[in-house]
């Protein structure tokens, strides 16, 4: 992509009444725009970035056998009825309208209702089992605060996957086949390293949840970290009886903030019992579906990566989410510097390299400020000066000083981690 071409700018300032660090450097970099508290656009780098960070979680729920699907908004109030959802006392964060008719319906906060109802359609039998299916989709949470940025909104995506066994210990098995399948998506976008999976309370699901915690100022959560062996427990579970529990000593937890970026549930029963959802096994005995749900935001966590790993200068984005690989940056003088940029440009994309070729008219130090506002991981600067010496400046956005290098040496180094 041309920066040229680029209808977004970047700007020195975000809205004033915007008070989260993520939502200001994205605003301002140019990734989102904000529609109103808690509401926000993705521009073309942000959905870049969303995409990719969707397509690292998309590999991952396949590589553990998920069935991606894609579900509606709208939902049917007697479904919810069903399980006791629908009244505001027991889910306080409905979005809720009706038809021309007067029929009342519901956007969806979450999808457990549905879902369970799709799959009495295919659930017959024990041979129908296990199954796990999956949707990135759009939720609609009637939030009291929306202050946070993309990492807490009234709408956003959501990657909800929801596993159906013929009993607890194969739902064990799958449930820990997810729990090792988070662990890799937050190593892979960047936050693997303070990220904890986190013992919460199951509420009416089961004895725990466990959400995944990444430290973090902004964070709205208090978590109690055992560093040695890299588990926490959530503020409001931890008693006595807790920490006797998971084998965990009070005086070797360590306070911290954080953010959830992520939550495993058991859910049992729970919906299949009051929606029918259930098997006849090989004695044509009737069984209750066993389920689980396993969440995702992928907004969230992309808030979250600006929240813990931006600079003084801007954003830092790793090289698996970044909405390019590389930042080229053409100083403009001559005809020659420009076709040399051009041809580097194509060069890359030919190797698989993404690029944003900066060949805009403006000041090198304007082209400076803006490349580390946007946090793009490789910057390749090309000018008369380095032309002459027949190299390029290389910089990486985590370090503070460039080189010289030769076109082979700028390909090895980009293409070292690809």
């Amino acid at each position: 992509m041309r920066q040229s071409q680029l209808f977004t700018k970047t700007r020195k300032e975000a809205p004033k009444d915007e008070v989260s660090k993520n939502a200001e450097l994205l605003i301002r970099a140019g990734f989102i725009h904000k529609e109103m508290a808690g509401v926000y656009s993705f521009l073309p780098l942000g959905l870049r970035v969303l995409n990719n960070i969707v397509g690292i979680i998309r590999e991952e729920m396949n590589e553990i056998g998920g069935q991606e699907i894609s579900m509606t908004a709208l939902q049917d109030k007697n479904l919810w009825q069903k399980t006791d959802r629908w009244d505001d006392d027991k889910m306080d964060v409905w979005f809720k309208t009706k038809l021309k008719n007067d029929s009342e319906l519901g956007l969806a906060p979450t999808h457990e209702e549905p879902l369970t109802t799709i799959m009495k359609n295919f659930v017959a039998s024990y041979r129908d089992l296990p199954k796990a299916v999956y949707q990135f989709q759009t939720k609609f949470r009637n939030e009291m605060r929306a202050k946070s940025g993309i990492i807490r909104g009234r709408e956003f995506l959501m990657k909800d996957l929801y596993s159906f066994s013929r009993d607890q210990k194969e739902h064990d098995e799958f449930y820990q086949l997810a729990k090792a399948a988070y662990v890799r998506i937050f190593d892979r976008v960047g936050l693997g390293s303070v990220t904890y999976p986190t013992f919460a309370l199951g509420g009416t699901f089961s004895k725990y949840s466990e959400e995944f915690q990444t430290i973090c100022d902004a964070g709205e959560d208090i978590i109690y970290v055992d560093e040695t062996k890299l588990v926490a427990v959530n503020k409001e579970t931890l008693t006595p009886e807790v920490l006797a529990d998971l084998g965990l000593n009070k005086k070797t937890l360590v306070e911290k903030k954080g953010v959830e970026v992520g939550n495993i549930f058991n859910l049992g029963n729970k919906f299949s019992k009051p929606l029918e959802l259930f098997y006849v096994d090989d004695k044509g005995e009737k069984h209750d579906v066993i389920m689980g749900c396993y969440g995702i935001g992928p907004g969230r966590v992309m808030g979250t990566i600006v929240e813990v790993l931006s600079d003084a200068k801007g954003i830092v984005w790793p090289r698996e989410v970044a909405p390019f690989e590389a930042h080229l940056i053409e100083m403009k003088g001559s005809e020659a510097v420009s076709a040399a940029a051009e041809k580097l440009y194509r060069d890359l994309n030919k190797k698989g390299i993404t690029v944003l070729w900066d060949d805009r008219d403006t000041r090198a130090g304007e082209k400076f400020a803006d490349a580390d506002l946007i946090g793009i991981p490789y910057r390749i600067v090309i000018s008369e000066k380095t032309m002459k010496e027949n190299k390029f400046e290389l910089k990486l956005r985590t370090e503070d000083e460039a080189t010289l290098v030769d076109e082979a040496t700028l390909f090895q180094k980009i293409q070292k981690t690809s």
